[in-house]
């Protein structure tokens, strides 16, 4: 099954939380009401420094993407 790179998800034990959960490599989930990121990945030294210079530009395509999603449903 394919997924799409992003999907929104929310809970209602966390009622205020809006997640946002990026399915390609590197997964992560983010938390958009505090920018709480939980990565799914095990990254080793290396994997680290590139992810650092890439996280910022994942984090603004997540918040992008949820971004246009409210928008649709505006709609």
């Amino acid at each position: 099954m394919e997924f799409p790179k992003f999907l929104l998800g929310d809970n209602t034990d966390y009622p205020t939380a809006i997640f946002v959960v990026h399915t390609e490599y590197p997964r992560f989930i983010i938390n958009l009401e505090n920018d709480e990121v939980e990565w799914l990945e095990d990254f080793t030294q290396e994997d680290e420094k590139e992810l650092e210079a890439e996280a910022e530009n994942l984090i603004e395509q997540a918040t992008a993407f949820y971004d246009r999603e409210i928008s649709r449903y505006e709609e």
